[in-house]
Formats: C-alpha cells, sequence, structure tokens
C-alpha cells in the first residue's frame, strides 16, 4: 500500500481527520466561490474530502502520517463548495450568454448591443451588507463620503468586521452621517454575526431561496437588496430580481406586453432563462435605459421640429402664447 497523508479538516466546531493515499498535485477542483481568484487548494488534499464539501469548513492541514522524513503542518484556505458555478469563474459568463441566446432569441440583439456584464466585486459577505446598509435611498456620491468615512472608523476597510461594528457607538456613527435607522440595522447585522446565526461561510455556502430567508432576517433588508447581493458580490447565476421594477419594465418591453408583468407572474415569463437568470436580469436593467435614452431623443427631437414652444395647459385651458 502506498504512502498515506493524513489530512485534517478544520471547522468552526471540530477537527476531523482522515488517511488517504497520496496523489501527485492536481489542478485546482472547480468549485465556485465570491472569490474565485484567491481560491487555493492543498496539492496533499483529495478533490473529494470533506474539506470541500462541508460549508463550515475553513482550512484544510496536510500532515504527512509516518515515514521517513520530518513531519511538515500546512494551512490552506478552501472555500466551501456551491451548488452552482459563480458567474465569475473562467468561462462561466460565456456559457451563460451562449445559452440566453439559443434559449431567447430575442435576447440577442441585446445581447450584441452591449458589453458583457463584468462580476468583478470580491468584498467578503460582512462588509459587502454592511456597504449595502449604508447605500440604502442616498445617492452614490453621499454613500460613497459615509462609507469612507465608516471604513476609516473600524480602522480601514480590512478591519470592517462584526467585533469593529459593534464597537462604534450610535453617536460615532451619527457623526459621519449614518440614520438612527441605518445605525439599527448595521448592529443587528454585526449582532447576527456574533451570534452565528450569520457567517461569511454559511453565506457562500447556502442555496439561494434558504439565502433569501436568512438575510431577510436582518433588519433593513428585504428581498430584493438580498437579491443584489447575491448577484453582484456572490455572482450567483440564477437569481430573478422580480420585485425590482426595471427588470419588470424589461420584460414587458422585451415581449411587448401592453401591461408591467406582476412580481408573480414574472417567474412563469423568465422561465426560459434558467439557470442564468442574473444576466437576462442585467439585459432588462441595460433595455431600460437604453428606451429611456431612445424616448428622450425623441422628445428633444421633436421640441427642436416645433417653431414656437407648446402652449402651456392649466386646468384645461390654453394659455395664448
Amino acid at each position: 500500500m502506498g504512502e498515506q497523508t493524513q489530512i485534517l479538516t478544520v471547522t468552526s466546531s471540530t477537527a476531523t481527520s482522515t488517511s488517504v493515499p497520496s496523489q501527485k498535485p492536481t489542478s485546482s477542483p472547480d468549485i465556485s466561490s465570491p472569490h474565485p481568484k484567491s481560491r487555493k487548494v492543498s496539492s496533499g488534499a483529495s478533490p473529494n474530502s470533506s474539506a470541500l464539501t462541508n460549508p463550515s469548513t475553513i482550512t484544510i492541514a496536510a500532515v504527512p502520517a509516518g515515514g521517513g522524513g520530518k513531519d511538515t503542518l500546512q494551512l490552506v484556505k478552501v472555500p466551501p463548495r456551491m451548488a452552482a458555478r459563480a458567474l465569475s469563474c473562467e468561462g462561466e459568463l460565456d456559457i451563460a450568454i451562449r445559452h440566453l441566446r439559443k434559449s431567447d432569441p430575442k435576447l440577442a440583439p441585446l445581447i450584441d448591443a452591449h458589453e458583457p456584464p463584468k462580476f468583478d466585486n470580491f468584498d467578503p459577505p460582512f462588509l459587502a451588507l454592511a456597504k449595502s446598509i449604508l447605500f440604502q435611498q442616498i445617492t452614490r456620491k453621499a454613500g460613497t463620503a459615509v462609507y469612507n468615512r465608516f471604513t476609516s472608523l473600524c480602522g480601514g476597510e480590512a478591519r470592517v468586521c462584526p467585533i469593529s461594528v459593534l464597537a462604534l457607538t450610535p453617536h460615532q456613527l451619527l457623526q459621519i452621517g449614518v440614520s438612527a435607522r441605518k445605525i439599527s440595522f448595521l448592529h443587528d447585522l454585526a449582532n447576527k454575526y456574533r451570534t452565528g446565526i450569520l457567517s461569511d461561510s454559511k453565506i457562500v455556502g447556502m442555496e439561494d431561496k434558504a439565502l433569501v430567508s436568512l438575510i431577510t432576517m436582518v433588519k433593513g433588508f428585504g428581498a430584493l437588496s438580498v437579491h443584489m447581493f447575491m448577484i453582484f458580490t456572490l455572482h450567483r447565476p440564477d437569481v430573478l430580481p422580480f420585485g425590482d421594477v426595471n427588470v419588470r419594465k424589461g420584460v414587458q418591453i422585451l415581449y411587448g406586453l401592453e401591461q408591467l408583468p406582476r412580481p408573480s407572474q414574472m417567474e412563469r415569463l423568465c422561465e426560459r432563462w434558467r439557470p442564468y437568470r442574473s444576466v437576462s436580469s442585467w439585459y432588462m436593467w441595460r433595455l431600460v435605459e437604453a428606451s429611456g435614452a431612445q424616448a428622450k431623443l425623441e422628445v428633444a427631437a421633436g421640441s427642436r421640429k416645433q417653431s414656437r414652444p407648446p402652449e402651456i395647459v392649466e386646468d384645461g385651458l390654453a394659455n395664448p402664447g
């Protein structure tokens, strides 16, 4: 029997070990993660080891068992396995676009008219959720200013974590422009991490529907906020933000519907886009943007053709020009 390698799997609460035959170094297995660029797998680890399938696994340690030479211990971060490949995984976006072209020919002109979407935000889940709270219902410029002051209070963006957020007093947060309501949201998010209800590893490894149910338990998060987080932070491929009015408007324009489809109708109308509804939703936003721009051009062109300004009508009576 060949040389054995001791595999130590470290989870949030337990550590277990198994012995597997040593293998020659192989390329990293294909694992979806919100951070695929930083993915590493120990060459001594079996691709089928529990470290790759247990969502709570945070590290894997390979220790030569017996034999000559000095034993060594190597810790390598391993992200949890996800059911579907993230859109930021190499080649996945190309596969998605080919699928959408084939499954719904009406999307082909949209795909041709726009550069492909980019899924290049690799913020850790906690940081992304905190940022989402800070940006709620304010302009991007104002949100950026508040966010920069917030990260500075925490000691830098890399130090934004549940402990550092809970250490901030309401007075400190109010002084940098965070409303009392958002302060309660931030502290609720941080407390749910502190108590273990939420964690980055749980979020990354959780199935879509369960994830929506879990995060909407946090104050300030509705289904739409979670859908945006899933698409642009976790890069989940099959998220349909059915509550977003512009996605619904895009579907109306695309299919020539007389009325704006209700959220309850969206699942049926967009069924053909599975399993890449995140990407098709992105194209719906572009469609609505393009339609709005075209409408503005048409209005502007019509105004230039007028020999005189249009009459102003108030209370049903036309004012004389």
